[in-house]
């Protein structure tokens, strides 16, 4: 069983930053794919963002260039740093962890940048 829970999340202006995090459990979180979604109101849940256990990265193009993920196996924790918000990054943004068990969901963080 893994356990997820984000931080990080607020009330910036248009071209702010934010770093949030995920902090999971696990005693093997090294060992997991991990990423980030995003759900705005009324629009389907959207990718954002992977980090693989070995540290690759894969970007949405809404977000590449602008964004980082990252992570800290020595805090079991992720981060997605987010730069030059705009007001269509407005959503929940929800961390995703992949172990052998299977997949594991966060309960979110909301996100809200105003113009």
């Amino acid at each position: 069983q893994v356990q997820l829970v984000e931080s990080g999340g607020g009330l910036v202006q248009a071209g702010g930053s934010l770093r949030l995090s995920c902090a999971a459990s696990g005693r093997i979180f090294s060992s997991y794919a991990m990423g980030w979604f995003r759900q705005a109101p009324g629009k389907e849940r959207e990718w954002v963002a992977t980090i693989t256990n070995d540290g690759s990265t894969n970007y949405a193009a809404s977000v590449k260039g602008r964004s980082t993920i990252s992570r800290d196996n020595a805090k079991n924790t992720m981060y997605l740093q987010l730069n030059k918000m705009k007001p269509e990054d407005t959503a929940v943004y929800l961390c995703y962890a992949v172990s052998s068990d299977g997949k594991y969901w966060g309960q979110g963080t909301q996100v809200t940048v105003s113009s």
